[in-house]
């Protein structure tokens, strides 16, 4: 791999990991558009944590604020009651469904899931989805509002990203729009979500470098994923805050359109 491609796949990372418009099915699609081999799903989670160092410096305060709750709650059983405290355990719980499916069906998301014709039909699937549970449910809670039921429905809808084309940030909004959640609450409880999920997977492929990942450019696309992360992230909590998805899923199903088409 080339640091040109490194670079490019490092930014499509960075910008499409926090917009609802799915991360990993843009590592499979540009590679086949460019004619570069494709970077394999061990590359992409690794440079993943690139994205999620984007996260932990944009929630910094939002995160030592959990923590501090969470510990506060360790050492005195009083101090339980508080939104820091429940988050905490929100994040948690709704991480174990994307940690069990990427266990069991690790064999087929390596495989089988990228799929070009299948990105491309989930490109337009999720994206009505995603327009359908923005558009018609209602902005009713907040972070604080959030129930372990719901934690675990979102945790559930972020365990379909494992697909390419679904999209993490898409499915988890979504979600949360679904259950009635606003939608800067159903964001930052995505990307909130995303870090322990991001982290395990990335941590788990750091195993293959060396085995198929050439470990410089894959350094340069990391930091690349960071600095477009982190600016995609401020960019989407301040766009969902006086719109809606529709702009992402008209993208969503123009690029599945287009694809089906060049697939023939």
């Amino acid at each position: 791999m080339g640091f040109i491609e490194a670079v490019v796949l490092g930014l499509i990372q960075g910008l499409t990991e926090f917009l609802p418009i799915s991360s990993s099915g843009h590592l499979l699609i540009v590679p086949e558009l460019f004619g570069w081999d494709d970077p394999g799903a061990a590359f992409t989670a690794i440079i993943q944590l690139g994205t999620i160092a984007a996260v932990l410096v944009y929630f910094r305060h939002d995160l030592a604020k959990i923590f501090a709750g969470w510990w506060a709650g360790v050492r005195d059983s009083s101090k339980r009651d508080t939104p820091e405290w429940r988050l905490f355990w929100m994040v948690a719980l709704g991480t174990i469904p994307i940690a069990l499916f990427g266990l069991v069906f690790a064999d087929q998301i390596e495989t089988s899931a990228r799929n070009i014709k299948l990105t491309a039909v989930l490109l337009i699937v999720f994206g009505l989805i995603m327009e359908a549970a923005d558009r018609f449910s209602p902005q009713r809670d907040g972070l604080e509002d959030l129930t372990v039921r719901n934690g675990v429905l979102v945790g559930f809808a972020q365990a379909l990203a494992l697909v390419p084309g679904v999209s993490r940030s898409g499915s988890t909004i979504s979600m949360g729009r679904f259950l009635g959640m606003e939608r800067q609450a159903a964001a930052r409880y995505s990307f909130l979500l995303s870090i322990p999920a991001v982290v395990l997977s990335g941590t788990f492929s750091l195993k293959d470098v060396g085995h198929g990942v050439e470990l410089a450019p894959t350094i340069v696309a990391t930091i690349v994923a960071f600095i477009s992360g982190y600016a995609a992230i401020a960019f989407l909590i301040d766009f969902l805050g006086k719109h809606g998805v529709t702009v992402f899923t008209a993208y969503r199903v123009a690029l599945g359109v287009a694809l089906l088409l060049y697939l023939g």
